[in-house]
């Protein structure tokens, strides 16, 4: 699935794209890169798993979504009816990303009773997905601890402590 940017909540409408089949990664390249050039409300083009010969343009009307798939190699239209939500949801699974946060990293608090204060990461635990923080903006270090997923790094330190080993270096690739 590959997200294109959605600004501000509005409805959306989810629209089928034959495509020739096996050829479904190449139309959601083109496609994506050709709202993104024309900067057309576009907000997800999904590639549902199994699935071949079609791939679903999200789009704010039925038009962007032509426009954006207009000229694209291995194309072959849009469905004249637009697809509800719940008739592919079955076909849709959630990735996982795997974070980047290390000890001694700055963060932003972005969810939860300390949203937008910055903190530094003291601990992490990767198998609760959980970070123990203590707050920059405090009188007294309190460890606090918030799911991985309510903090975003700003700042990375490096020192000897937080350096990748090579060990992760090899992980990551």
């Amino acid at each position: 699935m590959e997200e294109v940017e959605n600004s501000g909540e509005q409805k959306t409408h989810i629209y089928a794209l034959r495509t020739t089949a096996n050829r479904e990664d190449q139309v959601m390249d083109f496609v994506s890169s050709n709202a993104k050039k024309k900067n057309m409300p576009v907000f997800s083009v999904i590639r549902p798993h199994g699935m071949r010969g079609y791939i679903f343009i999200e789009a704010a009307d039925k038009n962007s979504a032509e426009q954006a798939a207009f000229n694209v190699p291995y194309a072959r239209g849009i469905l004249p009816k637009e697809i509800e939500y719940k008739e592919i949801e079955h076909m849709l699974e959630q990735v996982k990303r795997e974070v980047d946060i290390r000890k001694s990293d700055i963060v932003e608090i972005i969810a939860g009773p300390f949203k937008r204060e910055q903190a530094k990461i003291t601990r992490v635990d990767k198998t609760k997905e959980e970070v123990v923080v203590e707050l920059l903006g405090a009188a007294v270090p309190i460890p606090i601890t918030v799911k991985m997923d309510a903090v975003k790094v700003i700042r990375r330190e490096v020192t000897a402590e937080t350096m990748p080993t090579a060990e992760e270096i090899n992980e990551e690739e």
